[in-house]
């Protein structure tokens, strides 16, 4: 179905670009519809001009919303009573005719007799940036016309919940700002619903998928009531089941609305998806990253031997990872960490010290990594770094070493290959004997400070441009100073010194 609605619009005609009208879940919706091979039910958005012409309407909501954005986090009671004051206010509007009609005629195309799943749709929710995933509410299995326009109703009032109040708080969204539009969606009554994510929430390892599923509706998994099976699949293998009693489930009920049950009890134990289905829903899952960009977290529901996608939004609490123009396995070491600076660093931080390295660095995270790839691959360097990073960071060892058990991660590369080896660069050279002697230490500081001192003097007459090019020509002067081999020798010695008397 079609239509020009300023108010309203199908899946069909909403992508990306409609986020202002329909919402972060109502824009994923739209774009979901688009993809070739997955199902999604059909429905349409109440546009959030609706939203916007109802509350500016009335004046008593105007005032509410001042007081509240003169609210902060901690100011909770005040939050629960302007919140409770406004949920009641716009529950309670009712819906202007010109509206309520055209809504109505939508609706009937549709067929009214059909069960409705009424699902609220702000337009600060499912941003790449922030998921606000569940800040607002979702209505189950709504029948008959007049019931659907009391939950457009109760959408719309639960944008002022306390929870989504302080989430925009903390997130610094202006709650005047803030749209609402609601979904209306042909229900689908599941067997087995879940939700999978296309990277592995506990390790970010963007090649699993993890999936969790349970009987009945989605609810109750993504409220917590129940415990879900758990699947996780690498590459169309599947690597790891955890099969959970499911002694509880959510189902529709006959005259609307849903209602808690206990799954028989042979079925609590019952493992929720066949291995065919999980490695179906992987290339569904697939299909939908690849779709989107990035990796999703996605809302599914299994009814009749046929998959539903009912949402899908980006993951937003994953790690960012360097950028490769591969499809090779890499791992990364944090700079950071190897010299106790934890903190992410700013951009002109990050900038400089990639100018003064002799080694390639990777940003990610606001800090900086190193590629050991290689060092692992090879027997000869792979042992020197082991040798120094166990020394300065037993964990980091640790990771590396549990790593190289997987292994099929790395491809070995023989030692005697020049033009593997070539490519690679040692963390410090081979170490040479170092003389017992306290002043190589003292010379070495008096050596760079009086570097600082010509430094600070040549760079008083520069300015501009000028200013620019001198310093890209100091830092090679800087980095020889770095990176000369008896600083790194006395590091070395450091450090082989800590390690003697931590042994010891």
């Amino acid at each position: 179905m079609k239509t020009s609605s300023h108010y309203i619009l199908d899946f069909q005609e909403i992508n990306h670009t409609k986020l202002a009208e329909v919402g972060g879940k109502g824009a994923n919706l739209g774009e979901l519809s688009r993809i070739e091979g997955i199902l999604v039910p059909e429905g349409f958005c109440i546009s959030t001009e609706v939203f916007k012409r109802v509350i500016e309407d009335t004046q008593m909501i105007t005032e509410l919303l001042n007081q509240l954005s003169l609210l902060k986090t901690e100011d909770r009671q005040k939050i629960t009573e302007l919140s409770a004051r406004l949920r009641k206010v716009i529950e309670e509007i009712t819906i202007p005719q010109d509206i309520y009609d055209e809504i109505s005629r939508h609706f009937s195309g549709f067929g009214e007799k059909n069960a409705w799943a009424v699902r609220s749709s702000a337009t600060a929710e499912d941003l790449p940036a922030a998921s606000f995933a569940g800040q607002q509410d979702t209505f189950l299995n709504i029948i008959g016309k007049e019931a659907i326009f009391r939950h457009i109703s109760k959408c719309w009032a639960s944008l002022f919940t306390d929870r989504a109040v302080i989430y925009r708080l903390q997130n610094g969204f202006d709650h005047r700002k803030v749209r609402l539009s609601v979904i209306i969606q042909k229900m689908v009554f599941p067997d087995v619903s879940g939700i999978m994510f296309t990277a592995d929430p506990v390790t970010s390892d963007r090649k699993i998928l993890s999936v969790d599923a349970s009987f009945g509706l989605g609810e109750a998994l993504v409220s917590g009531l129940v415990n879900a099976d758990n699947y996780k699949v690498r590459e169309g293998k599947l690597i790891e089941k955890k099969i959970s009693a499911k002694k509880l489930a959510v189902y529709a009920i006959k005259e609307g609305g849903t209602k808690e049950q206990e799954p028989d009890f042979e079925q609590q134990n019952r493992q929720a998806l066949t291995d065919e289905q999980i490695l179906q829903l992987e290339h569904i899952a697939r299909r939908i990253e690849a779709h989107f960009g990035q990796p999703q977290d996605i809302e599914w529901c299994l009814s009749n031997d046929t998959f539903y996608i009912v949402q899908s939004r980006p993951i937003t609490t994953l790690y960012p990872i360097p950028e490769v123009n591969d499809e090779e396995n890499h791992v990364y070491v944090s700079v950071g960490h190897q010299q106790m600076m934890t903190d992410p660093m700013k951009p002109l931080g990050l900038s400089f010290w990639q100018l003064t390295t002799f080694r390639p660095m990777f940003t990610a995270g606001g800090r900086l990594f190193v590629d050991v790839s290689p060092n692992l691959a090879s027997p000869a360097l792979r042992k020197m770094l082991l040798d120094t990073l166990g020394k300065s960071d037993p964990l980091t060892e640790d990771a590396l070493m549990k790593i190289l058990e997987r292994e099929d991660f790395i491809k070995q590369v023989p030692d005697d290959n020049p033009d593997k080896n070539n490519k690679v660069m040692p963390f410090f050279g081979a170490q040479t004997p170092i003389e017992s002697d306290p002043a190589i230490v003292s010379d070495l500081i008096s050596s760079s400070q009086a570097s600082l001192e010509t430094l600070k003097q040549n760079i008083l007459s520069k300015s501009g441009p000028d200013l620019f090019d001198f310093i890209q020509e100091d830092i090679q002067e800087l980095r020889k100073n770095l990176f000369s081999p008896q600083s790194m020798n006395v590091i070395m010695a450091a450090m082989n010194a800590s390690v003697w008397i931590n042994e010891k």
